[in-house]
This record gives C-alpha cells, structure tokens and sequence, in this order.
C-alpha cells in the first residue's frame, strides 16, 4: 500500500509540475500581431476573470451555506418570504455584468467588419485540398499547397520520417507575402466545399463559402512568419491544408510582387509559346 501511494503521489507531482510548466500559449488563446487579435484577447481575458469571480462568489457561499447549515449541527430550515428588493438586487446585478461584458464584446466585433480604408486587398479560396491567393489590382495569384517534404512524409512506406520534416504539416510551397502596416482587406471564399481561413496570430477566423464572400480585415505590426490552417472539416485531406502567411516591410514586399509579375508574365509567355507550337503542329498535320 506504501509503494502504491508512492507512485500515484509521484504522478500526481509529475502531472502538476508539467503543467505548471506549460507554456501558457498552448492551453490559452493566441495573443497575436495585431491590434484585433490583442483587443480579442484582452476581451477574452476580462471576460474569463469575470467568470472566474462568479465562480468563486457562487460556489463558495453553497459550500459555506451546506457546511455551516449542515442537520447534523442542528440547524432548522430558515422560512423565507417573498421580497421584491431581493428579487431586484439578484436581477440587476446579473444584468449589469451581461451589459457589461456585451458592449465591448459587440464594439471589437464590429471594427472586425469594418474594412473601409483598406490599402489593399487580398482574394482567398479555398479548395479541396489547397488554398489559392489573388492579389487584387496587382495581376498576381498563385496556389499554396502543402510543402512536398510534409506530403512526402504523410504517405504510408514513404521511407520519410514526419519527425525529419522541419513544420511538419505546417508548410507549404509558396508563401502568403504580406506587409507590415498595411491595412489588408481579404475577400474569403471557396470553389468546392465549405472551408475556413484559420490565423490564431491575426486573431480571427472567416468560413470560406462556394458563392459567398465573407470580408475580414487585418494590420500586421511585426514582421515574421505565421502559421495557420483550414478550420473546417472539409473532406478527406481537411488536415492537410495549412496556412502560412509572411509578413515582411513595405518596401520588401514591393519588390516580392516585382518578382512575382515576372514569374507570372515568364509562365503566361512560355504557355503562350506552346500553345502556338502546338496550333503550328497541327496544322502542319493536315
């Protein structure tokens, strides 16, 4: 019995100090790079102490009242009358707190919609199993897919090991590149089947719809690179359709799409090309 109290104690001291340990961020919200997200997160934590106090208030008044009330010291049941001061106070109170947590609940859902003023704007569709991003007035889109490493590694008797993938599952081949301080409109939508544009560090998530468009907006403070995925159950490969967007200055960003309107005009050019060998061919076949 000895050894056997020694071991749960063990665990129960293993359990607790691994907990205590744990980096906050995986079992609370993101705080994000963005004001939104931090105005999100800000909400949620006011509203958690909020919960929290109530929690304590209630259930330690029902502990005292059944521990100091108990039959076996005696007590006799109390005989309570109707009283309306009483019935106001219990009503109010509650009211109140409702009232308060809604009005900046509603004010932060509101500038979440709120995409007037936008600098620029981005196109997201998603696809089964893919994401694919138009740049808006830029003559740039491409596809974003799952990195091949990760697709590699995922298939039975590859002879790849997920472990050996840096960001497994969490990269894909070609970047969503945005910039820093920039007010960026996006226009979330699908081609197939319901998915959903997740990014826990720009704070919001916006179901992509077949024949729908949902518009969120986002201003990214720092550079850096951000992970996120489809939140939505979207078919058999839903777990393999990450996001991941880079967010870098201004004036980087600006010779990315350079870049970008080159490879775009090279792949239109050399498609042209073979289509014209291609008519050539065949007529010279008749």
């Amino acid at each position: 019995m000895t050894t056997a109290n020694g071991l749960i104690g063990s665990m129960a001291l293993a359990l607790f100090s691994t907990a205590a340990s744990a980096d906050l961020g995986l079992i609370n919200m993101t705080r994000g790079v963005t004001e939104s997200s931090r105005q999100i997160y800000d909400l949620h934590m006011t509203i958690f102490s909020i919960t929290v106090a109530i929690g304590v208030l209630v259930f330690g008044a029902m502990f005292y009242s059944i521990f100091r009330h108990r039959k076996a010291r005696g007590v006799k049941p109390a005989k309570f009358h109707h009283s309306t001061a009483v019935e106001i106070v219990w009503t109010v109170i509650p009211l109140g707190i409702l009232v308060a947590m809604a009005v900046p609940a509603t004010q932060t859902l509101i500038d979440l919609d709120d995409t007037s003023e936008s600098e620029m704007t981005v196109k997201v569709t998603g696809y089964q199993w893919f994401w694919g991003y138009e740049y808006m007035d830029e003559d740039v889109q491409f596809l974003s897919r799952l990195d091949v490493d990760s697709d590699r590694a995922r298939r039975l008797r590859s002879g790849v090991e997920p472990a050996s993938v840096d960001n497994y599952l969490q990269n894909v081949d070609k970047r969503l590149v945005l910039p820093v301080d920039t007010k960026i409109r996006f226009q979330i939508t699908a081609a197939d089947v319901i998915h959903s544009w997740w990014m826990p560090d720009l704070g919001w998530k916006k179901d992509a719809i077949p024949g729908f468009v949902n518009e969120t907006w986002t201003r990214i403070d720092e550079p850096g690179v951000y992970r996120g995925r489809c939140a939505e159950l979207c078919g058999r490969d839903h777990g393999f359709m990450p996001i991941v967007v880079e967010a870098v200055e201004k004036d980087e960003f600006q010779a990315w799409l350079a870049e970008q309107r080159g490879e775009t005009g090279a792949t239109a050019e050399a498609a042209e090309t073979d289509e014209d060998e291609q008519v050539g061919d065949a007529l010279a076949s008749r």
